[in-house]
């Protein structure tokens, strides 16, 4: 696998093929613009800039491929957002969980209060009067 630096330097040759391209492009309107054209140049250029802008399609594929398998951890498989896809059934996990641990507290405050009731001898949350006497 290429390191870095190698990953700059083949940018950089793109670039310098998109300069290529650019300048081959100018030249053959450049030469259909003249009075006396000449139509093999004209052909030349066109040609060298047909097989440069392929060049440049070609290694910007590849650069495409790699940044797509470097963001996700695999390969592209028609989505781009598979990090983000990750992150969001972590959310909600995370809200699942949450919503189970208020459950159990919930069922752990009730339980704490029925006991409390029970402890203090009123079963199933009677009340005591003034006489001593429990009323349910």
């Amino acid at each position: 696998m290429a390191g870095p630096m190698d990953r700059i330097q083949v940018l950089d040759e793109i670039e310098k093929d998109i300069i290529t391209c650019l300048q081959c492009a100018a030249q053959a309107l450049l030469e259909l613009g003249k009075e006396k054209s000449s139509q093999k140049q004209a052909e030349s250029n066109t040609s060298q800039f047909l097989r440069t802008l392929s060049q440049v399609e070609s290694k910007l594929s590849d650069q495409i491929n790699y940044l797509t398998q470097v963001s996700t951890g695999q390969p592209h498989e028609g989505s781009g957002y598979a990090s983000q896809k990750v992150l969001q059934m972590a959310w909600h996990r995370l809200e699942h969980v949450r919503s189970w641990i208020n459950e159990l507290e919930r069922l752990k405050a009730s339980h704490l209060a029925a006991s409390s009731r029970t402890v203090t001898g009123i079963p199933n949350g009677g009340t005591m009067t003034s006489s001593g006497t429990s009323t349910q």
